[in-house]
């Protein structure tokens, strides 16, 4: 059975991994909360939202996680049901963030209390909490990514950086897109009835978007650093493209000269010092004579 419940003398908190249609009927026994509450926990949304019924908030987020195999965030959803006295949090994805804190909280007494205060509200902020400073960690990493995209641009590696810059921003872009609805999920709680959020935990949940507001800003900023690399990276590219083109060029105008006397030489009539004995050597010392003065002419021009 994926649920797991742990109760204490001021609430009871149910966590369902990957809830089956046997745990949602299951729950709809245990806790007290309108039938709409219990579908949508059931159903998987991409949308964040807060929905408060008479007897109890919904609440759908989503964290950011990180998949080691593709090199990218994703979204995972956390269902939350609060009532006054019950807290229930549903995820169909493995949050590790949060199984180590249920199994911290359901060892550690002081944890408790430390988090309970007068009910399950103080819970949720310390899940919220708890979740919001485990993307610090992630952005560390991405800041990691980007010191070394910095070297490997100006390094000369600029070629390989092109697919790795692109990993990065679609790691910052998905880290983004995860965090933007949160702000205002969170600042929702601060509306509700006090029933079910007491006022005084309002300046717990303001400390929470302060702390979200600083995740969006070290998203930003790395968004910014990203692009500016990626812009720089191009440049390179570029610059170095044209260097070979130039060089390239440079060969073909060269060596013009002495590719029309051959095709003149090579047209099928009388050909000069045929007969000499050293006439083909000849033809090519005056081949190489045109190319060294055709470079000479161009470097002094300053043109190579």
């Amino acid at each position: 059975m994926a649920l797991k419940t742990i109760t204490t003398d001021h609430l009871t908190w149910i966590d369902i991994d990957q809830p089956t249609e046997a745990d949602i009927t299951q729950l709809s026994t245990l806790i007290d909360i309108h039938p709409l509450a219990i579908e949508e926990f059931a159903t998987p949304t991409v949308r964040a939202r807060a929905t408060q019924y008479h007897n109890g908030i919904f609440l759908a987020i989503h964290i950011p996680l990180f998949d080691k195999k593709e090199r990218a965030t994703y979204p995972a959803e956390l269902d939350i049901i609060l009532t006054e006295t019950q807290i229930v949090t549903g995820h169909t994805h493995e949050i590790y963030q949060l199984d180590t804190f249920f199994d911290d909280f359901a060892k550690n007494r002081t944890l408790q209390t430390n988090h309970v205060g007068a009910g399950p509200a103080y819970l949720l902020h310390a899940i919220l909490d708890m979740m919001l400073n485990s993307c610090f960690p992630r952005l560390e990493h991405i800041t990691k990514n980007i010191d070394a995209i910095e070297s490997g641009v100006f390094h000369g590696d600029a070629k390989r950086m092109v697919e790795e810059i692109s990993i990065v921003k679609r790691d910052i872009l998905n880290f983004r897109r995860t965090m933007m609805p949160q702000r205002s999920i969170i600042e929702s709680l601060i509306h509700k009835e006090e029933r079910f959020v007491p006022r005084n935990l309002h300046i717990y949940i303001r400390d929470l978007i302060g702390t979200n507001t600083r995740i969006w800003n070290i998203l930003e900023s790395h968004k910014e650093t990203t692009e500016s690399l990626e812009d720089t990276n191009d440049t390179l590219l570029s610059h170095r493209l044209n260097e070979k083109m130039s060089i390239l060029t440079l060969v073909s105008v060269i060596t013009l000269p002495a590719t029309l006397y051959a095709s003149i030489l090579g047209i099928n009539t009388f050909v000069p010092l045929q007969n000499h004995p050293y006439g083909f050597l000849i033809h090519i010392g005056v081949m190489i004579a045109m190319v060294l003065i055709t470079a000479g002419f161009f470097k002094w021009r300053n043109w190579i």
